[in-house]
């Protein structure tokens, strides 16, 4: 980001007026007589001369300042290990930064100007889109992943970006996350290659459940059949028993028939006989039929049986085809698994392992067998690590987590493990499996990314991240200790000369030298980091007293000061050192660093090659400033500041000519305050002109709501322009906008007061002004007259038809022979180029009868009335009567 730096001027004018204002205070009790008047003016020329010398060399130092400010961002930007991007509202790139251009394999001068989402693959812009949005919309820090896309490569990007401090741009960090992402990728198709696997056992599950059902459905239509099968044959025995009887009845007929001719006698008994013997006859057949009905139950059950005991016979062998199946499928997995598979008794002796165990490990499996899994314990594991784990797997079966073991050449590696009970039938554990899996890759590549993300690529110094966490840490200790600790901010001297005469490779090789040195010089326990370019920060912690330090801030001047060969060239720089101690400075860790750089600055500024202890004091007069600042925008945006008004009257005709609308802050807890209390915080700040603009508004409006309330006097309203507002390149533009904005205002009802110091800086060019305002209408007038050095010259030139005696001899002149004579020659003068003359201050009745006889007539001050809001001026107006005395003075 290369922008040209701007140095912040006072106008000559501003210098002028400063200086007058000192020279005002320094000889505020001593006055001139006539006689030395013309040696008096000379020297006081020369005086305010030497104080605007004075003035414009320190405005000279401070811009020194904000060059090198400017100069150390630019390198902190341009060389900063981490990629930057700064995008503006459309995300098109307006600045780069080496790393930036080195990350994407473009030139810089070919992405400034450039949509960052042409180097985004399609479905990840509008991701991107959504990220910078958010960060223009004030939602603070955004990160969002995205795959970007050069040519024919691609890369996944971490973004973090948040708003620039201008608000119309935004600063984006970014860093090649594309190994991280692989290896996601890896973990992920090995995810889904498992979940396969589970399906298709889950799978063959199903099918073999479906067997088991048809077989089940066979065996029941068997059993259907074998019942149909007999009961046809029940039904054949009992038409045979049917046609039996039938061929019996037949027989019966007949032989009776031979018998009723033969012997009819006999007949009756003959009868009775044989129908016993038939019914003995038919209870024999009737047994022999149960009898064939029993048999061909019993054959039918037999069937029945032997089709069980097949089937029982086909399911036995399918079970043990099937366990086969799994037993070889099993052996398979624990043979080819690319997990490390150990196996041991109850008592924690291995009795299998596979292949991948002894790749991982580098034990044989018949080394292993036999061992316990201590074989491979690294030590980096507590006592208590294995307590729980043990507890884990004792309680709920299983423990699952990352532990570090060691190979058999000693080497030691992580692994990802599960370790789960296995139990019999009545919950007694007979075995323990271990599956593991390597993970010494993913833990190499995760701490480099942590070095990388924590420490500096050039001297391995921690950088600003590690920096603030371990000064966070050494905070808390401080308070658990009530210690204190020391924060010191180092920036070498002379540096950039050395990159600018050997080149950066030698200034890489000089930084790395002298980081080993400093680091040298500190105690043990204290914290070096490099934060960027030649800026270093280190904390020193456990300081029982503020002295103790000082030998750490000497040595380390010392190591930054020596001599540093480098390439046969002979190096000399040194370092600036500000310090702050905490909780002496009892601010956060963000807030020490910025103190300790300030106070750094201060060392600079004294001469180098020295520290500077941080000045709470000054900081703290800062911190009003803009907290008063803050209190005072918030107060113009939410509409805080009010306008109140003091009338002014002609004492010798008994009539209101006016009023001076004053401003007032009415303030939600400290009541109405002055303009004494808040002005001059704002004086010189942009803020000025936006509340000069709202008081001519306000006025403007305040003037039209009067004459809409018909009031018979001709209300002029003026108002204090300071001299900022008025010397404004486009005052005349806004002047004449704010009178367009209330048409039924007349302008020759607004009177504009100018300061007379402000307006004696550049005469013609106020002269110029006040002629443009007035061709638009206003009037002008000339205030505090008589503070500033009161040429008739300018008095001439000015086009002020009023002119106001400042309120400070008007107070004193009963008491005081020299303001009385000012009072009387100001009044003199003003008849003199016939102008009116109206006097400030005026408290007491006898004030006004003085005034009246040296000739003034128009007055305000707190005798007359005190400022009030618009709301009372009109009942003021119609209540208001001169003093009695003024009347009578004029009478006689």
């Amino acid at each position: 980001m290369k922008t040209t730096p701007k140095s912040v001027k006072q106008s000559t004018n501003t210098l002028r007026e400063r200086a007058e204002a000192k020279l005002k205070n320094q000889t505020r009790d001593t006055q001139s007589t006539p006689s030395d008047y013309e040696a008096k003016k000379m020297l006081h020329e020369l005086q305010v001369h030497q104080i605007e010398l004075e003035m414009q060399n320190e405005e000279l130092k401070q811009a020194r300042i904000t060059e090198r400010l400017y100069y150390r961002y630019t390198e902190l930007f341009e060389f900063a290990p981490i990629a930057y991007f700064v995008f503006d509202l459309n995300g098109i790139i307006s600045h780069v930064n080496l790393r930036g251009a080195s990350l994407l394999g473009i030139e810089r001068a070919h992405l400034v100007g450039k949509p960052f989402s042409h180097y985004v693959t399609p479905r990840y812009r509008e991701i991107f889109k959504l990220c910078l949005g958010k960060a223009f919309g004030g939602s603070g820090i955004q990160s969002c992943e995205v795959l970007g896309q050069v040519t024919n490569n691609t890369l996944w990007l971490d973004i973090e970006a948040h708003l620039g401090i201008t608000g119309t741009d935004c600063l984006a960090a970014m860093i090649d996350i594309s190994d991280r992402k692989k290896a996601e990728d890896s973990q992920h198709r090995a995810n889904i290659e498992l979940a396969f696997q589970n399906k298709e056992k889950d799978k063959r599950a199903d099918e073999l459940v479906l067997a088991n059902e048809e077989k089940e459905q066979r065996a029941n239509e068997l059993a259907l059949a074998n019942i149909e099968l007999a009961f046809q044959n029940k039904e054949k025995d009992k038409r045979a028993d049917e046609l039996v009887l039938a061929n019996e009845e037949k027989e019966q007929r007949a032989n009776e028939l031979v018998l009723a001719n033969i012997e009819l006698a006999f007949q009756n008994k003959e009868k009775d006989k044989r129908a016993d013997e038939l019914v003995l006859a038919n209870e024999e057949k009737e047994q022999r039929a149960n009898e064939l009905v029993l048999a061909n139950i019993e054959l039918a059950f037999q069937n029945k049986e032997k089709d069980k005991r097949a089937d029982e016979l086909v399911l036995a062998n399918a079970e043990k085809e099937q366990l086969a199946n799994e037993l070889a499928l099993a052996a398979k997995v624990f043979i080819h698994a690319r997990e490390s598979i150990m196996i041991t008794d109850a008592e924690g002796l291995i009795i299998e392992v596979n292949k991948t165990f002894s790749d991982i490990t580098g034990y044989s499996r018949e080394e292993a067998i036999g061992q316990t899994p201590r074989i491979l314990k690294s030590g980096r594991q507590s006592p208590e690590f294995y307590v729980d784990m043990w507890h884990a797997i004792v309680t709920e079966g299983y423990w699952y987590g990352e532990i570090w073991n060691h190979r058999k050449n000693n080497e030691v590696y992580a692994v990802m493990q599960t370790i789960s009970a296995v139990r019999d039938i009545q919950g007694m554990t007979t075995h323990y499996v271990s599956l593991a899996s390597d993970i010494t890759p993913m833990k190499q590549h995760q701490e480099q990314l942590e070095r990388i993300a924590h420490y500096d690529v050039l001297t391995n110094l921690p950088n600003r991240v590690l920096l603030a966490d371990r000064l966070s840490q050494a905070m808390r200790r401080c308070s658990r200790h009530e210690q204190s600790l020391a924060v010191l901010f180092l920036d070498l001297d002379g540096f950039k000369a050395v990159n600018d005469a050997y080149g950066h490779d030698v200034g890489d090789e000089l930084l790395i030298a002298l980081s080993i040195r400093m680091k040298e010089a500190l105690r043990e326990g204290d914290s070096l980091s490099r934060i960027g370019g030649d800026e270093f920060v280190a904390v020193l912690s456990d300081l029982v007293k503020v002295e103790d330090c000082e030998p750490v801030l000497e040595r380390l001047l010392l190591a930054a000061s020596e001599p540093v060969i480098v390439g046969g060239a002979v190096l000399n720089i040194s370092a600036s050192i500000g310090v702050t101690l905490y909780p002496r400075d009892n601010v956060d860790a963000d807030l020490l660093m910025r103190h300790a750089d300030q106070a750094m600055y201060i060392a600079k500024e004294s001469g180098k090659n020295r520290y500077h202890l941080f000045d709470m004091a000054q900081d703290d007069a800062g911190k009003v400033q803009r907290e008063s600042l803050e209190a005072i925008r918030y107060a113009i945006d939410h509409h805080q500041f009010v306008l109140y008004y003091q009338p002014k009257v002609n004492m010798k005709i008994g009539t209101v000519v006016g009023v001076e609308a004053l401003i007032r802050w009415q303030h939600p807890e400290r009541g109405l305050l002055s303009p004494i209390e808040f002005l001059p915080v704002i004086e010189n700040h942009t803020m000025m002109l936006e509340i000069g603009e709202w008081v001519i508004d306000t006025a403007l409006t305040q003037i039209g709501q009067w004459q809409a309330m018909t009031l018979n006097l001709p209300l002029s309203t003026s108002v204090n322009i300071p001299a900022v507002q008025l010397l404004q390149p486009g005052f005349i533009q806004t002047l004449t906008d704010l009178l367009a904005a209330h048409p039924n205002v007349e302008p020759r009802y607004l009177e504009l007061e100018v300061l007379e110091t402000s307006a004696l800086e550049d005469v013609n060019h106020v002269s110029i002004i006040m002629n443009d305002c007035i061709s638009l209408g206003v009037n002008f007038a000339l205030d505090d007259f008589g503070t500033g050095y009161s040429s008739l010259t300018y008095l001439r030139r000015l086009p002020a038809s009023l002119i106001k005696i400042d309120q400070t001899f008007v107070k004193d002149m009963l008491s005081n022979i020299d303001d009385f004579a000012i009072v009387e020659g100001v009044i003199a003068l003003a008849k003199s180029f016939k102008r009116d003359v109206i006097a400030e201050g005026v408290e007491t009745v006898e004030h006004g009868t003085v005034l009246l006889q040296l000739g003034c007539e128009l007055a305000q001050g707190y005798g007359i009335a005190r400022p009030m809001p618009a709301s009372d001026i009109p009942a003021w107006i119609n209540d208001w009567k001169p003093d009695a005395s003024w009347q009578s003075g004029i009478t006689d």
